[in-house]
């Protein structure tokens, strides 16, 4: 049986049917109720039926102040349960894991979001005029933000999502308090990485005794933000350590933020490891001489044959796949029996360079509503058309969330 085939145990003791795993894609398919939908639906039973051992969300909010796109999902304790049943039954129908991705966006929140973000210092996003500066989270507010994150764990437990990740990268809210770039903190949540780390490790904590030890936790982590001053390897093997200490049963490796999106490209990335395909391996085996947690690497894999390799070398545990989804109708099938050998990028120009990183998520965007409307993957797709639809969606999808609140 090749090594993508092969099955995989996870420490609290549930058991993955294979090594494939659907990373987060932001869906960006939520009305104002910010609910799943018929959409959801149909997009998560055509990638279930390719047979990954595992999908992850995308982005679920725990807040609708701060959302990450305008079509954001929301869940908390209060929000209704059963389009979210609905939801996670088209998944776990098929015998297949599907775990809910937390998070709160913080300052990355755009101004078509809110006008007053938050995050764990003042420091402004500098993107394309697209963010608003933040104040900082008072005391209180970030025990809400703790409490929220445990309370949307539970509450996706009770709705059928068979484990759940914390996105701590990217530079979202849990990254931003990680970062010794926007945590500027001098209280107990800033300084020295310890403290910095306090906030991810707090919600980690109260989140596993709140679900029990044989529910899947995960944590996606930056191995580094590529920025001069920001969270770097060290402090990410510091979190790691924490992190293993108190359960976490998958770590998803990642890296990058809004300012440096290295999720997007490959600037900030070695040339050993771009040469090898996936872009986070040099950090892994870091990672694999720190301890035994388990690895997922997302990131740059696109060749049957290379994913095996570093599955059969134990470089990792789970090869992480996003934009494969939607560059290949059967992606899924077809590098599970064999039939699929690789699976080629893009080539994604926006006519206005400020806009790039729009016209590559307009561009994903496009097929991600394809595949949720029963249509197949379109790649000749204009760039310029990605970039209007990505500013176009979010300001008319804003302000309607703004009418609606």
């Amino acid at each position: 049986m090749a090594a993508l085939n092969q099955p995989f145990t996870l420490p609290c003791g549930e058991t993955l049917n294979n090594r494939m795993a659907k990373a987060a894609l932001t869906e960006r398919l939520a009305d104002p109720s910010h609910l799943p939908n018929e959409k959801h639906l149909k997009l998560y039973e055509t990638w279930a039926k390719g047979g990954a051992g595992m999908l992850l969300s995308g982005n679920i909010l725990i807040d609708e102040r701060y959302l990450e796109a305008a079509g954001n999902v929301v869940a908390h304790a209060l929000s209704p349960e059963d389009p979210f049943k609905k939801w996670t039954k088209t998944v776990t129908d098929t015998n297949t894991h599907f775990w809910a991705q937390l998070n709160h966006a913080g300052r990355q929140s755009t101004i078509f979001s809110t006008l007053k973000p938050v995050s764990a210092s003042d420091v402004k996003l500098k993107k394309a005029g697209m963010f608003a500066k933040p104040r900082p989270l008072t005391e209180p507010e970030i025990e809400d933000v703790i409490q929220r994150f445990v309370n949307t764990a539970t509450f996706c437990r009770r709705v059928g999502f068979t484990g759940i990740q914390f996105h701590a990268a990217h530079g979202y809210l849990l990254s931003q308090f990680l970062s010794p770039k926007t945590n500027l903190r001098t209280d107990k949540w800033g300084g020295m990485i310890t403290n910095r780390a306090r906030l991810l490790l707090t919600i980690v904590e109260r989140t596993r005794k709140a679900v029990g030890n044989e529910f899947p936790i995960s944590v996606k982590l930056n191995s580094a933000d590529f920025l001069r001053g920001g969270f770097e390897e060290d402090d990410a093997l510091f979190v790691i350590r924490e992190l293993t200490k108190r359960g976490v049963d998958l770590l998803e490796i990642s890296g990058g933020t809004y300012e440096e999106v290295t999720f997007f490209s490959k600037k900030g990335i070695k040339q050993s490891t771009k040469e090898r395909e996936a872009y986070f391996l040099d950090f892994a085996k870091a990672v694999r001489a720190e301890g035994d947690i388990p690895i997922m690497v997302t990131g740059g894999f696109r060749t049957l044959a290379f994913c095996n390799k570093v599955l059969e070398d134990k470089e990792l545990d789970i090869v992480g796949f996003g934009r494969p989804f939607l560059l290949h109708d059967d992606f899924a099938a077809g590098f599970l029996d064999g039939s699929l050998a690789k699976v080629d990028d893009p080539i994604i120009k926006s006519p206005l360079k400020m806009y790039q990183d729009f016209a590559v998520a307009g561009y994903y965007d496009k097929q991600i509503e394809r595949i949720a409307e029963g249509k197949k993957i379109d790649l000749n797709y204009s760039a310029t058309m990605a970039t209007l639809r990505m500013t176009k969606n979010e300001f008319w999808k804003g302000l309607k969330n703004k009418i609606n609140m």
